[in-house]
């Protein structure tokens, strides 16, 4: 077999006739502003090895890719209580839909959704003030990536908290049925600026590694979550990572996966790899368009399918 790093070299060079497909994330218009022809892909693999290609140095909007590492800490610290409050099935819905939550009581459909993850955001928030709550998820995010530079971009905090009328909705609404704990506003905060964390490829495929290696970050034998529990939250990426385009996600590509409307895919091939792509441009359930493809080219390459 080809080395890792040829395939993906020869991905990335296949794909560079399609840069600048698909839809740059307008309606938070920090996002608007960032170039639609970047593309990059890293792969972190158990072994200790990364292999990178194209933007994969350069930072980017990881949006709702945080949520994953936003669910591993709510979890850490609250268990399975945590699934009183928000539900574990794929939601068939757009991921700011508002609709589900009138029909199931304000309970959101899963962590992945919006509604869902603010939801863990109060959860977080618990005990804490919102900077020490938005502070302990950077740190988990940094200890994960072993890259004390990871930052929040404040330009796109600020632009999503101008703009994310939608999200003060999903928050009031969980709130008049109680499944909110405190006021919208401070939620919110943290999760608008949780979304805001910039990471480059390489940070972020180092950052998903602890859950291609059950659980156990490879480099220092450090256990952040129980194998049961990093199957679990696999379960949930590859049935909820895409929002609506999730079972189009697993039919293609076949691995766990979280999206984020920056532009960036989190994927995760267990006890191989984790990899994370980045190309802004958007298809119509907000995953990237490039990113989807290249990942569906690499596990078929691969062989890394979780379905053989």
């Amino acid at each position: 077999m080809a080395s890792l790093q040829s395939v993906i070299q020869g991905i990335y060079t296949e794909l560079l006739s399609r840069l600048g497909s698909g839809k740059v994330a307008d309606y938070i218009p920090e996002l608007a502003k960032v170039n639609p022809r970047r593309f990059g892909i890293a792969v972190a693999t158990v072994d200790g090895d990364v292999h990178a290609v194209g933007d994969a140095e350069e930072s980017f909007s990881i949006q709702s890719i945080s949520k994953v590492f936003a669910l591993t800490l709510a979890l850490g610290t609250h268990g399975d209580a945590l699934w009183k409050r928000v539900g574990r099935e794929p939601s068939g819905s757009a991921f700011n839909s508002i609709v589900q939550l009138e029909h199931e009581s304000g309970i959101p459909r899963n962590p992945f959704i919006n509604a869902g993850a603010i939801v863990v955001c109060d959860a977080i928030l618990a005990r804490h003030r919102p900077k020490e709550a938005i502070g302990e998820i950077l740190r988990f995010v940094r200890a994960l990536a072993d890259d004390e530079t990871v930052a929040i971009d404040p330009a796109v905090a600020r632009s999503e908290q101008k703009t994310g009328f939608r999200n003060l909705a999903l928050a009031s609404y969980m709130r008049s049925f109680g499944n909110l704990h405190h006021p919208p506003e401070l939620t919110l905060g943290v999760y608008f600026h949780q979304c805001a964390i910039a990471m480059s490829c390489r940070q972020l495929a180092r950052a998903g590694l602890f859950l291609a290696n059950g659980g156990c970050v490879p480099s220092t034998g450090f256990t952040v979550v129980s194998r049961e529990r990093a199957r679990r939250i696999c379960a949930l990426m590859l049935t909820c990572g895409h929002y609506d385009g999730s079972g189009d996600f697993a039919f293609r590509v076949g691995l766990p996966g979280k999206s984020g409307v920056g532009g960036g895919i989190l994927a995760v091939a267990p006890n191989r790899a984790s990899i994370a792509v980045w190309s802004p441009g958007l298809d119509k359930h907000g995953n990237s368009e490039l990113g989807t493809l290249a990942l569906q080219m690499l596990a078929e390459r691969m062989g890394w399918s979780i379905f053989g």
